[in-house]
């Protein structure tokens, strides 16, 4: 069992920056892939950013690639992510998510779940 907590969210100006964080317990964090998700006030639940297990390895969509950064420091049991260029269609709940499997872009992917932060982007 793994559990997650994300913290790191806010409210920030359009073009500014937060860094998330994903604390992990529950079981050796380097044993399994991470992602970011997020999901806006009426909208389905989308992909953000996917990190392998050892952090050689990353993905993103177009809509956050070259703004955003997944990290993760398996010594601190931790995963990250960096936003950069913050804009307001960013604004949604930040989920991390874990999987035994290899890291992936669909929500089925993952078992384990945080609680979500709120990232607020105004304009």
């Amino acid at each position: 069992q793994v559990q997650l907590v994300e913290s790191g969210g806010g409210l920030v100006q359009a073009g500014g920056s937060l860094r998330l964080s994903c604390a992990a317990s529950g079981r050796t964090f380097s044993t399994y892939s991470m992602g970011w998700f997020r999901q806006a006030p009426g909208k389905e639940r989308e992909f953000v950013a996917a990190i392998n297990r050892s952090g050689t390895s990353t993905y993103y969509p177009s809509s956050v690639r070259g703004r955003f950064t997944i990290s993760r420091d398996n010594a601190k049991n931790t995963g990250y992510l960096q936003m950069n260029r913050l804009k307001p269609e960013d604004t949604a709940v930040y989920y991390c998510a874990a999987t035994d499997g290899t890291m992936g872009v669909r929500i089925a992917e993952y078992v384990y779940w945080g609680q979500g932060t709120q990232v607020t982007v105004s304009s």
